[in-house]
């Protein structure tokens, strides 16, 4: 039997409103799950250090193998998402990174560790480009990046959540808890997504938004997934080759991989820089925490916001952001008190969580409608790939000299992250000028913003 939708047309204000609501609703509820899996792995680096004797580059090894298996399936995962539809994919991987999830509670040793992160890093991989089309495809371009800081403003959010509940979890009944808690918790996710999701909005022709799910969703009764199917089978699907040579794609990645250095870098080492440097223990490093995460999700639905009305021009708040961003960050690694560490942290955190929207405003407003899934998959797999590199890099770096030093190379990051924002396409018209170019598929209409840019 088919999971319910919402109705795809008419399209009316209230039908649109409800549809984006729904959409950003369930989407949020995902990636809070998503960000949370991942982040337990953080909290229980002491516990895992101890209990299978690893150092800390081993330790952060063990962070690495997600984030490798998770940028590879970027890439896939966009193919997957633009052939078979955002909302099947991402059933998918709520689905399976469940059940890695789970498995990781009974983890016996550090090489089967090692496999059960990367098989859940595969799991979570596909998951991305899968919900950026699912809100693609339910909001219009002048929406688009509001309604998507406040879906991402989730991680930050469970940044807050994830060490105020994992912590007196773990410390009750002991690290494997907190991987069966936060699978359940999946599955909750997984259940709501299926039975809930709107179709996609209609568009004045018939079809649905961007191409996909093309006369079904309108269909009464039609199943969203079917839908997509259609619609896979009426879009012509982007060739791989063609996507990943768009070198203008791999720039904002770069930029991407900038401030995923930052991040990850911090969500890794600070718990266990508290505790082993300052005596925190893990419930009061949990709210210590919570501080920056706050403040990150502060920033990251700003800057959501600041990319709509900008209608791209990343580079005017990306690079004064990494420029403050750095300079806390060179004043938190040095901080003498737990204090100073916590309020330098918050700032170097909130200036960069500013660029996270901005950095895929004009990569989704300016690619064509059948790359939008692989398109933001180049972008957000260079994002992973510092996920898999920061964590053992400052851990070899901690072992070797000492925790300033390894907070310290996160300034690299927003060197990064600043360089790229000054040599990649400032809007949409001038990104599909620099990356589609007179042969490939037609491109996205400009978003009113865009286009009164390019006026």
């Amino acid at each position: 039997m088919p999971a319910p939708t919402l109705p795809a047309s008419p399209a009316t204000p209230s039908t649109h409103r409800r549809t984006v609501r729904v959409t950003v609703a369930l989407l949020f509820a995902a990636w809070l799950v998503d960000y949370a899996d991942r982040l337990v792995i953080n909290l229980v680096l002491p516990s895992l250090g101890a209990e299978f004797d690893l150092d800390r580059t081993q330790q952060g090894l063990v962070v690495s193998a997600f984030f490798l298996a998770y940028a590879l399936c970027q890439i896939p995962g966009g193919l997957l998402a633009d052939r078979f539809g955002g909302r099947r994919v991402t059933l998918w991987a709520l689905l399976t990174w469940s059940v890695f999830t789970a498995l990781t509670g009974f983890a016996w040793s550090f090489a089967v560790l090692l496999a059960l992160r990367f098989a859940f890093g595969a799991a979570e991989g596909i998951f991305p480009p899968a919900a950026m089309k699912v809100l693609v495809e339910r909001t219009r371009p002048e929406e688009r990046m509001s309604a998507n800081g406040t879906v991402m403003s989730s991680n930050a959010l469970a940044a807050v959540i994830t060490p105020l509940a994992v912590a007196p979890l773990v410390a009750a009944f002991g690290w494997r808890s907190a991987f069966w808690s936060t699978a359940a918790l999946g599955v909750l996710a997984l259940v709501a997504v299926r039975l809930w999701l709107p179709a996609p909005l209609p568009r004045t022709n018939g079809a649905t938004d961007e191409g996909s799910e093309a006369g079904v969703a309108g269909v009464p009764g039609a199943d969203a997934g079917a839908g997509e199917d259609a619609g896979a089978a009426e879009t012509a699907r982007p060739a791989l080759g063609a996507v990943l040579r768009k070198g203008v794609l791999w720039r904002f990645a770069l930029m991407m991989f900038g401030y995923n250095t930052i991040v990850w870098g911090l969500n890794t080492w600070v718990p266990s820089y508290l505790s082993e440097e300052h005596g925190v223990s893990l419930t009061s490093a949990g709210a210590l925490i919570a501080v920056p995460a706050l403040g990150a999700a502060l920033a990251t639905v700003i800057g959501g916001r600041i990319s709509d009305r900008l209608g791209g021009h990343h580079r005017t708040v990306i690079v004064p952001g990494m420029a403050v961003a750095a300079v806390a960050l060179l004043l938190m690694a040095n901080a003498p008190s737990v204090a100073g560490f916590v309020v330098f942290g918050t700032v170097a955190v909130f200036a960069a969580s500013l660029a996270y929207m901005p950095i895929f405003a004009v990569p989704l407003a300016g690619l064509a409608p059948a790359y939008v899934g692989v398109g933001s998959a180049v972008v957000i797999f260079g994002g992973q790939v510092a996920g898999m590199v920061a964590p053992p890099v400052m851990g070899a770096l901690a072992d070797a000299f000492s925790f300033r030093v390894a907070f310290g190379f996160l300034v690299l990051g927003a060197l990064i992250a600043a360089v790229m924002a000054c040599l990649t396409p400032q809007d949409a018209a001038a990104f599909r000028a620099a990356a589609d170019g007179p042969s490939t598929a037609p491109s996205a209409p400009p978003s009113p913003s865009t286009a009164k840019d390019s006026a």
